[in-house]
Parts: C-alpha cells; sequence; structure tokens
C-alpha cells in the first residue's frame, strides 16, 4: 500500500513540473501620452534564438507561450508611433501568466500640402505615396477616405489607411488578404477578403474592425438599399436570375410590400428557352428538382447553363434616394419610376440616355453624389469617361462632363467633386487618387427618406 501511494506522489509531481514548464505571456502595448492600448503594432520576438512575428489585437494584446528561466527580447514598431525595444527575463518560479506593458511614443511631426484651389475640370491629386499604389477608396461618411494601397501587388500584402485629404490619420490592416472596398447601405466601408467581410468603423485615433462571414454579408446586408426609422428598403437581387422585387419592411408591425418588379423580358424568353436544347439527361436532372422544390426546371437549367454563356447579361436597375423619394431606373421598360418613402408610385417619366450604347459609351453605371443627392450617368468613349447629371424631372441628361483623363478606375462623386484612380500615362509613378471640380453648385440633402429636407438649388 505505502509503495503504491509513493508511486502516486512521484507521477503527480512529475505532471506538475512538466506543466509548470512554459507560462502564458500577456503583453500590452499603450501610448505613452494618452494610454491608451494601440492596435495593430508589429512585434517581432526572439526567445532562445528563434523568433516569432505577432500584431497586437483590437486590444492591443499579444499573447504566446514562453519556457521558463528564459529571455526574451521585443521589437516593436508601428507607422505611427516610434519603434521600441525590450527585454524580459521569465524567472523559473513564474506563474501561469506573466504580463508586460510596454510604452510607445506617438509621432506628432506630420509634413502638411499646401492646399490649392483648382477650377472645374482641372485634376488635383489627393494621395501621392512614393512607396504604395492606391488599388482601391471608399469615402467615408465623416468626411474621410478609407485607401486601399500596396508597395508592389495586392496579392503580396496591403496596408489600410484613413485619410483626411491632407495627412494620413491611421494606417492599420486586416487579418486577411483584402481584395477591394464596398460601403453598406449606411455608407460603411467594408473591406472585401476571400471568405470575410471587414467592417471598418473610427473612434479618434482607434479603429474597429469587425468581421462578417462573406456570404452572410452578400446575402443579407448588400440587397439592403437603405434604411429609415421605421423601414427597410431592399431587393431579392440575384445575378443567375434576369428579374428580381424591390420591397419596403415594415420594422413596427413585421410587414412587408413589393414596390415594383423589374424583369428583362428577352433575357428571361432566351433564359427559359435554354431548357429546349440541353440533353435529355439534364432535362430529367432539372425535373426531379422542379418536383423536389416547385421552382421550373427551365429556370434550373437557365441559371447552370445559359448563364455561362456570352448572351447572358446581368439585370441592372437601380434605386436611390434623396429627400422624401425613391427614384427606380427601370431600363428594360425604358422609365424612371419616383415613389415616396412607403414605397407607393407617385410619378414616372421616360428615359433614354441608355439607347446606342455602342455610340454614346453607356457603361451601365450610374452614381450618386451623397452629399447633394444628385445622380449621375457614366459614359466611356475611346477610354475617356463622361457624367451625365440626370434631371430626375424629366428623366433627360441635358450634358455631359468630360474627366481630363483616359482609362481612370473607379469613379465616385462627393459634394460635386469627381474622385477617381489613375496613374499618369506613360510614367513610372504610383496609382494615386485624383479629384476634379465639377461644374456646379448643387446644395447639401437629405439622402435619407425618413425626413423631408428640400435640397439647396
Amino acid at each position: 500500500m505505502i509503495r503504491h501511494y509513493i508511486f502516486l506522489l512521484f507521477v503527480c509531481s512529475t505532471l506538475i513540473s512538466q506543466a509548470q514548464d512554459s507560462t502564458l505571456v500577456s503583453v500590452t502595448v499603450v501610448s505613452k501620452t494618452e494610454k491608451e492600448t494601440v492596435q495593430n503594432v508589429n512585434a517581432t520576438i526572439v526567445i532562445g534564438g528563434n523568433s516569432l512575428f505577432r500584431s497586437t489585437d483590437m486590444q492591443g494584446k499579444i499573447e504566446f507561450k514562453a519556457p521558463l528561466g528564459t529571455n526574451i527580447d521585443f521589437k516593436i514598431s508601428h507607422s505611427f508611433y516610434a519603434s521600441a525595444s525590450y527585454e524580459k527575463k521569465i524567472p523559473r518560479n513564474a506563474p501561469d501568466t506573466i504580463e508586460f506593458t510596454f510604452e510607445m511614443s506617438f509621432l506628432r511631426t506630420k509634413e502638411l500640402r499646401d492646399i490649392h484651389i483648382y477650377p472645374p475640370g482641372v485634376p488635383d491629386t489627393i494621395f501621392v505615396s512614393k512607396r504604395l499604389h492606391v488599388e482601391d477608396f471608399e469615402l467615408m461618411n465623416d468626411g474621410n477616405i478609407l485607401l486601399l494601397a500596396y508597395p508592389k501587388r495586392l496579392k503580396k500584402g496591403s496596408e489600410l489607411i484613413i485619410y483626411d485629404g491632407q495627412k494620413e490619420l491611421i494606417n492599420f490592416q486586416v487579418p486577411k488578404l483584402a481584395q477591394e472596398l464596398i460601403h453598406d447601405f449606411r455608407g460603411n466601408p467594408h473591406v472585401v477578403c476571400k471568405d470575410m467581410v471587414y467592417g471598418i468603423q473610427r473612434n479618434g485615433q482607434k479603429v474597429g474592425i469587425s468581421q462578417i462571414p462573406k456570404d452572410y454579408y452578400m446575402t443579407y446586408v448588400a440587397p439592403v438599399v437603405d434604411t429609415n426609422a421605421t423601414k427597410m428598403y431592399f431587393s431579392n437581387f440575384n445575378p443567375d436570375y434576369p428579374a428580381f422585387d424591390y420591397f419596403v419592411f415594415d420594422q413596427l408591425d413585421s410587414s412587408y410590400k413589393k414596390i415594383m418588379e423589374v424583369q428583362d423580358d428577352l433575357m428571361m424568353e432566351l433564359y427559359r428557352s435554354e431548357y429546349k436544347w440541353v440533353d435529355v439527361r439534364t432535362k430529367l436532372w432539372a425535373k426531379n428538382l422542379e418536383i423536389q422544390t416547385g421552382v421550373d426546371a427551365e429556370i434550373y437549367v437557365g441559371a447552370n447553363y445559359f448563364t455561362q454563356s456570352i448572351y447572358y447579361k446581368e439585370v441592372y436597375a437601380p434605386m436611390f434616394h434623396r429627400n422624401d423619394s425613391l427614384f427606380l431606373f427601370d431600363y428594360y421598360k425604358d422609365k424612371l419610376y419616383t415613389f415616396n418613402k412607403m414605397g407607393e408610385a407617385i410619378d414616372s417619366v421616360e428615359i433614354c440616355h441608355h439607347y446606342n450604347p455602342k455610340s454614346t459609351g453607356w457603361d451601365k453605371q450610374l452614381i450618386q453624389d451623397e452629399a447633394t443627392g444628385k445622380i449621375y450617368a457614366v459614359y466611356d468613349r475611346s477610354g475617356f469617361s463622361y457624367l451625365g447629371l440626370i434631371d430626375t424631372k424629366t428623366g433627360e441628361v441635358k450634358e455631359q462632363v468630360k474627366l481630363k483623363y483616359r482609362y481612370v478606375d473607379k469613379i465616385a462623386v462627393r459634394d460635386n467633386f469627381i474622385y477617381y484612380i489613375y496613374r499618369e500615362f506613360e510614367s513610372i509613378d504610383k496609382k494615386m487618387l485624383w479629384r476634379e471640380r465639377l461644374p456646379y453648385e448643387f446644395g447639401e440633402a437629405n439622402v435619407s427618406p425618413e425626413d423631408n429636407i428640400e435640397a439647396k438649388k
């Protein structure tokens, strides 16, 4: 009996000694002046000749396991703070968790660009860098610009920059490889990665990053056009079907109604007729699915075969809001419909600015100025982009504004200015963010349908 007891004590002591061979090291990085935690700090950690590379999370923390009785060298760096080095020793009798706090000094010296006011049609560079290319950008609700930039290739690594038009406010990264920038129905910017979408929220010198599965975002967030205090406007658009509906959902009583159906009649006829030409085996497959789901076999064939052909075109019928009105462009009925905030039709006019796209350069793209609420049609002729102001009362495009440069990327409009990405022709410069003034002086409008505030003329 005593022999078994001694053996049990030996086993327990061995397990305890093994469990205490390492400890959890928790490092918090804070600003030396403001005593706030710092996110996205790059840290090189050397333990016994082995190197680890970590970045602080949203709480400014890094955690890792380290053996007892070892020395650890830390080198930390951040684009807005002075780099620092620390050396720490892990005692042999250290507890299960040992905590360190490192301080970083904020770099306050920034060189500001001169401010120039350019006349309409004269381009001005907004963001220029000798190190970074601008891949994408989003105009944020607070007036700043979110930039997606990269030093060599986007697939090799990128940086996200919040820029106020004069200087970088915040430089940070998302956990995954960024592909592009988009915004939701409230204008909040999001970073699209392969499997995830990251929402960006700025609070002073801090950036909050929320993670959303990409499939969830595209299914439940992207279809929403807008919301107000009680209502939500959304569509059931599917890129593989040549028709969809717009709806208004009342969040008070959970009721919804259809605002309007949009359908490309010619494309739908071709879509359904694809069923006639497939082989018998495919028809049997589609019929079995029709029996199981109640969806026509022609739709299954069209979605899986006709959408892969060069003849299939996605439906394009955007809806915008300004003050207390909703504007729906139905290019398949040649109509611009106006609805009130209840989703009730109040007017419609003929539109023809999309006719003869080969000669006019109609690019199947509408852009709204989120400050003035004005809507512009985009045209492309010989590489030059043109913006045509749409009169929502008549549906006409009376004049078009030509951009200075050819082959610009991603056009956006805010407060009567056009923003775009461009690299000067035959130059070795980086891709830069440019801006041109429009020859208009429209006042601000309320782009939320909740309040009835007239745009200034």
